[in-house]
């Protein structure tokens, strides 16, 4: 392979950064670019803000002299590859992609003849072409596939999975001409183990819908069958165990007190709103996974109601422990986390919330908690625990003291206990 150029990573969040990281490590000159001046700040430093990569790394990365994180646009110029990592929430339920055409027209105003530009941003099939396309070309004349290489490859991080990292996952990778795909996989086939090449960017834009929405309907199947199986006393916890053991036609998936991170709240509507709009039917699989998913923190909330009552207790007054306030374990990642919205329903209703997850900043804790607790060892004093999140860090042994506790996850025995 020729030797790397220079490298442009819009974005230095969870997907940006350990991707501007192994591009530095194999030889990139790398831009991370940043529009919020405290993380630059941050990491010009070598203070690393996204857990699963360490101060180490980044200060190795800096000593090279070839990663530049910077939030001014003037660093873009003359860039050969850019990847637009920024993040697509919904705004009303709308697709927001403001963030992506900002990114785009930077990248416009600095994109030259033969230069590189993929987006990884999760989205609905067309943005690449329509968006990100027609954007650089307006600001630059250049055409797509004619005189800029463009091409669509989804993130597959997940964070806190030390076996599936950046390096050792799979990557799906399109272009929009022959010639731009060829380049895509040159990139990554320099950064990863292992490309799998798709016919275009909507196919590679659809496959990352798909594998989100797929993990979003079976959680929410699994999750309504939990409900349904307590109303008929029926352990779902035992049931799955036991479908697990079937070798084929079967995967199996745990019911929780929601989904959240960037992935299940929101992009399987990404999906749902790009059919409606563009063929004007609903998808019914995701509107009826995100009514099951979304309800499920009141389903948590009516059972706790149901155990205090059966210790003549009430919601209002009494001290609940939540534990765990990431949207996944061993992840400081609080984004659209069900505990949040969980917290703030016992709140509500007159709770005395008492939060503990060492993963998340207390500060954003402290705003949908009535106190933050370092560990679980004045569990004895409240009236309950919930369990939302088994981080390996938090010891579990004093929920032995607890009164009760509603285990969401399924991971703890006992008469004091009640699973989902």
């Amino acid at each position: 392979m020729a030797t790397p150029g220079k490298l442009v990573v819009m974005g230095q969040g969870y997907v940006g950064l350990p991707l501007a990281l192994r591009a530095v490590e194999v030889g990139y000159d790398v831009v991370g670019f940043e529009v919020d001046p405290r993380r630059v700040q941050e990491l010009a430093r070598g203070a690393s803000y996204v857990e699963d990569v360490g101060d180490d790394r980044l200060q190795a990365a800096l000593g090279s002299g070839r990663y530049h994180p910077t939030g001014d646009a003037a660093r873009l110029a003359d860039f050969d590859v850019a990847v637009i990592t920024v993040p697509t929430p919904l705004r009303e339920r709308l697709p927001d992609l403001s963030f992506v055409e900002a990114a785009a027209d930077e990248l416009g105003r600095a994109a030259r003849p033969g230069c590189t530009v993929v987006l990884e941003s999760t989205t609905y099939p067309g943005t690449t072409e329509e968006v990100v396309g027609s954007r650089i070309q307006e600001r630059s004349g250049l055409r797509p596939g004619a005189d800029f290489h463009l091409g669509y490859s989804p993130e597959r991080i997940d964070p806190g999975n030390p076996t599936w990292t950046f390096e050792r996952t799979p990557k799906v990778v399109s272009g929009v001409d022959a010639r731009s795909l060829a380049a895509v996989e040159d990139l990554y086939g320099r950064l990863v183990e292992r490309t799998v090449a798709v016919s275009g960017p909507k196919e590679a834009e659809m496959c990352k819908l798909l594998e989100n929405t797929f993990r979003h309907v079976n959680i929410a199947l699994v999750n309504e069958l939990a409900m349904f199986a307590d109303d008929l006393d029926v352990d779902i916890w035992e049931v799955i165990r036991a479908a697990s053991t079937k070798p084929f036609g079967f995967l199996p998936f745990t019911p929780g007190p929601g989904v959240g991170g960037h992935c299940l709240p929101i992009d399987p509507s990404y999906l749902s709103w790009k059919v409606e709009q563009t063929l004007g039917t609903p998808f019914r699989f995701v509107e009826l996974a995100n009514d099951v998913n979304g309800h499920m923190p009141d389903y948590v909330v009516r059972r706790v109601n149901r155990v205090l009552n059966r210790h003549r207790r009430s919601i209002n007054g009494s001290t609940i422990v939540l534990v765990g306030y990431a949207y996944k374990r061993n992840t400081g990642d609080a984004r659209e986390s069900p505990t949040v919205h969980l917290a703030d329903l016992l709140l509500a209703r007159g709770a005395r919330v008492v939060a503990v997850d060492p993963h998340v900043d207390p500060g954003f804790l402290a705003l949908h908690a009535s106190e933050v607790a370092e560990d679980l060892s004045g569990v004895g004093e409240a009236d309950g625990v919930v369990l939302l999140v088994d981080h390996d860090d938090i010891d579990l042994g004093p929920l032995d003291r607890a009164p009760w506790v509603l285990d969401t996850r399924g991971v703890l025995d006992g008469d004091h206990v009640e699973r989902l």
